[in-house]
């Protein structure tokens, strides 16, 4: 009987430039979801040139088929790798409100409120004080769980998607970036006499390059009276070891918006201190992953605020030890 390996290895493999022209886009496209996403060549090497097999192909075609149905590229590409390797039949992701692709000077946005449309036009004029200006009014007035959720969330899934998938409006997806990450530090006060006795420490795993969702957890939990330590992106584990040593945190929040970037093996090389340390995964990255028993995951910004809030000021602290 034929191994399963060895048949695969005897099928055919694409070159970038075929399998983009198979899937109509352009061979930098491809290139982006490789490296943001972890979508691409699973026997891929340094120094190899990029060989794609049936089953790396059938994944592009997934996510393919969800960016078109109006699912943001982080969303289309966990579809995809899940879905490429589920027992059972996976249910393409639900779009949310505002993802869409959009021709010409506008994002198609159908179903979004008001200020997230509002914000999309902004955005695509590359006006950035009506975005600062927008968002700093729409933080004020609700608060910066549902300006992420309400607002941000939905404009940066309709630019995202459309720059992955047409290859334009990259600099739209930077502008609302960086006016969002503004607004989000301008909204986070300074917690001089936190509630909390040591702090949460909040980084991204080490190749994990997403850091605004922290920034956003950063500034809810800080307007709710709690201290916190921000590493940002990007963070070596050397580094993040270190930190955990050096401010002994009652928790530590790590965030991965892509499985490619959720490194379990991070969250079990954390050095336990004489108060133990609760570790939470937040973003979607680490869904489906199995996690350590000290390891907690957090799917949603509300419920991540929550559940922190809840641990770190002593409610939770008798279930899991502190």
């Amino acid at each position: 009987m034929t191994r399963p390996e060895a048949a695969c290895d005897s099928e055919p493999r694409l070159t970038v430039a075929a399998v983009a022209r198979r899937l109509g886009i352009a061979p930098a496209t491809l290139r982006t979801w490789d490296r943001r996403y972890g979508v691409g060549p699973t026997d891929h090497t340094t120094g190899r040139h990029r060989r794609y097999a049936p089953a790396d192909v059938h994944r592009l075609e997934l996510m393919q088929r969800a960016l078109l149905q109006g699912a943001s590229p982080a969303e289309a590409a966990e579809y995809a790798l899940r879905a490429a390797t589920a027992p059972q039949p996976v249910a393409p992701p639900i779009p949310p409100a505002g993802a869409g692709h959009g021709g010409g000077r506008q994002l198609l946005m159908p179903g979004a409120p008001g200020p997230a449309r509002g914000l999309g036009r902004a955005a695509m004029a590359m006006d950035e004080v009506s975005v600062q200006r927008m968002l700093v009014d729409a933080i004020d007035a609700e608060g910066v769980a549902a300006v992420w959720d309400d607002v941000i969330r939905p404009v940066l899934a309709a630019v995202g998607g459309r720059s992955l998938y047409a290859g334009d409006c990259v600099e739209v997806e930077h502008l609302v970036t960086e006016c969002a990450m503004a607004a989000m530090i301008r909204a986070t006060p300074l917690v001089t006499a936190p509630r909390n006795p040591r702090p949460v420490l909040l980084g991204c795993t080490p190749d994990e390059l997403h850091s605004l969702p922290l920034y956003v957890l950063r500034a809810a939990l800080a307007r709710r009276g709690l201290g916190t330590r921000m590493l940002g992106s990007a963070v070596p584990l050397p580094a993040l070891i270190a930190a955990v040593r050096r401010t002994a945190p009652a928790a530590v929040a790590l965030y991965a918006q892509v499985r490619a970037h959720a490194d379990v093996t991070t969250l079990v090389h954390l050095p336990r201190t004489r108060q133990r340390v609760r570790l939470f995964a937040c973003g979607p990255g680490w869904h489906g992953l199995d996690l350590p028993a000290r390891v907690e995951r957090l799917d949603d910004l509300a419920c991540a605020v929550d559940r922190i809030e809840s641990f770190v000021a002593g409610e939770g602290q008798d279930r899991f030890g502190s």
